[in-house]
């Protein structure tokens, strides 16, 4: 199995979003990319877990997903008239 992408931990700045992988490197992207994480609160940031067979991040108090592939990729969250 690849072990590259492996979520180890999540962490936030005022600006910027940062994932740090199993395999020692981070990916931060801004905050900004992903509104339902912008304008959560701190408690609710901070209640992530691991998914996607540990290449995603879920936030089950605001029902976001984000993807290691994404993020590595640079992709912000879809636009949805619905969110």
């Amino acid at each position: 199995m690849n072990n590259h992408k492996l979520v180890k931990n999540v962490y936030f700045t005022e600006e910027t979003v940062s994932v740090d992988l199993m395999d020692g490197r981070t990916i931060t992207v801004p905050l900004a990319w992903y509104p339902r994480l912008l304008n959560a609160t701190p408690e609710q940031r901070s209640n992530w877990e691991v998914c996607g067979g540990g290449y995603g991040i879920h936030w089950d108090d605001i029902d976001e997903d984000l993807s290691t592939e994404g993020m590595l990729r640079g992709s912000p969250a879809p636009s949805s008239g619905n969110s």
